[in-house]
């Protein structure tokens, strides 16, 4: 119940129960130090491994919290970015050795790769003859 000083704002946002049943631990990524794991309950001894409670996870479980992470999403953004840009810039330059009318005009990547198996096929047959 709300208090006369209380709004709705003030509140955490209500849970369902797929977050509840994924955060494991009944908090959310963000009581956790926004990593997605649960926080250990007591402090690690010294030679004591951190992850020692995790182990009765499974690994896709442990690889899902990890993935759900800020930090990664934002790494494997930028990586597919990068990726993305240098996919593009091979069909580019791909695209400037087929010979087309006009020589400027808009060919999807499909079309690239049709045009330069067809242009391959016709060096080859020109070779041969």
């Amino acid at each position: 119940m709300l208090n006369s000083e209380q709004t709705e704002l003030d509140l955490p946002p209500p849970r369902s129960e797929a977050e509840s049943a994924f955060s494991g631990c009944g908090g959310s990524a963000e009581d956790a130090g926004g990593v997605g794991l649960c926080p250990p309950a007591r402090a690690a001894e010294p030679g004591e491994p951190v992850k020692k409670e995790l182990q009765h996870l499974s690994r896709e479980e442990r690889r899902r919290r990890r993935r759900a992470t800020a930090k990664y999403r934002t790494a494997h953004a930028t990586r597919e970015r990068i990726r993305v840009e240098a996919f593009n810039m091979a069909f580019a330059e791909l695209r400037k050795l087929l010979p087309t009318l006009p020589p400027d005009k808009k060919l999807s990547k499909i079309e690239i790769l049709r045009l330069a198996i067809c242009y391959i096929s016709y060096l080859n047959h020109v070779l041969d003859v």
